[in-house]
């Protein structure tokens, strides 16, 4: 599958709730087998038929995925959930991430949503792939990029991949990176709003803690009229996760507790028809689960109507 930079927001309805998604990029991005590791050959080859191409390239055994940003406008409010790698980062650790120059901002302006109108930041954790665009970069110096947003940061995240944890204690160049230029100019500008436990937005949407992939990890649940959806982030990394709940990704820091999480929160999703919205699903980027036994497996993936029109397609 070609990498691509989508700049077409697609969009659908769940009560009252819009819902548009924006893709900052989409892709190979590595082995499958190094992404899910204890899924093994097996799991992939006997869903080939539905996990290739939008999320799996058999030829090559690399897992597809996608870096997106979901806006949500809800009860007058714009939220974005997570903002993606952001331009310009030293990333050294992350050659995907390192230095990109993208259209992001771009994307979401064609979405119709333009960085004063943005309400709400929702950052479920603090990894790099999901912060990005927290900030950007205005001669020589990162300031917020949503100058009237408040920014809803996990406090346990906060801590850990901050000064006070020692920048996730140290252990990898790019998390002091990531908070010095994400993050903390989010602080300093007065924006950052600390969450634990559990997080009221609206009447629609709240927040609430689901750890282990990181000690702040969270998920984002929508409830409007009879539709529902849960967003959950890193919480799953490919639908592999689905039909086996039980293997983490190669970037949860905390397996028993994310396996735990991760079958918690598909079971409500199965009982309650929640639509599960991961942060990198390729395809239709989220999907229906339903209860199979004593596991999970894949209901309905997401419908989507027209999107905004792109500049392409204006002067076409």
């Amino acid at each position: 599958m070609e990498n691509t930079e989508n700049t077409n927001g697609n969009s659908m309805v769940l009560g009252d709730v819009e819902v548009i998604r924006v893709v900052e990029w989409q892709g190979p991005f590595g082995p499958a087998g190094g992404l899910v590791p204890a899924a093994g050959e097996r799991v992939w080859k006997e869903n080939e038929d539905w996990l290739a191409p939008d999320h799996w390239q058999p030829q090559d055994d690399s897992a597809v995925m996608a870096l997106q940003t979901w806006v949500l406008r809800s009860a007058g409010a714009t939220v974005l959930v997570d903002t993606g790698v952001g331009n310009g980062r030293e990333r050294p650790g992350s050659p995907l991430f390192h230095h990109r120059d993208g259209d992001f901002l771009g994307a979401l302006a064609r979405a119709g949503v333009r960085p004063e109108d943005v309400d709400y930041v929702v950052n479920t954790h603090l990894h790099a792939d999901h912060v990005g665009w927290n900030t950007h970069d205005v001669t020589g110096e990162w300031v917020p990029a949503f100058p009237n947003a408040r920014y809803l940061i996990p406090a346990a995240d906060d801590h850990h991949f901050g000064p006070l944890g020692g920048y996730a204690g140290g252990e990898r160049v790019d998390d002091r990176l990531v908070y010095e230029d994400s993050v903390a100019p989010v602080h300093r500008s007065g924006q950052a709003v600390l969450w634990e436990g559990a997080h009221r937005i609206d009447a629609h949407l709240s927040l609430e803690a689901a750890p282990g992939h990181t000690p702040g990890s969270s998920v984002l649940r929508l409830a409007s009229g009879g539709d529902r959806a849960v967003f959950v982030g890193d919480l799953l990394h490919s639908p592999v996760q689905i039909v086996a709940p039980g293997c983490n990704s190669c970037f949860c820091m905390d397996p028993q507790q994310a396996a735990a999480t991760r079958r918690r929160v598909l079971a409500r999703a199965a009982d309650l028809r929640e639509l599960v919205v991961p942060a990198h699903f390729g395809g239709a980027g989220a999907v229906e689960v339903r209860r199979e036994g004593t596991g999970f497996g894949l209901g309905a993936w997401a419908a989507y109507g027209p999107g905004p029109v792109t500049d392409e397609e204006a002067s076409a």
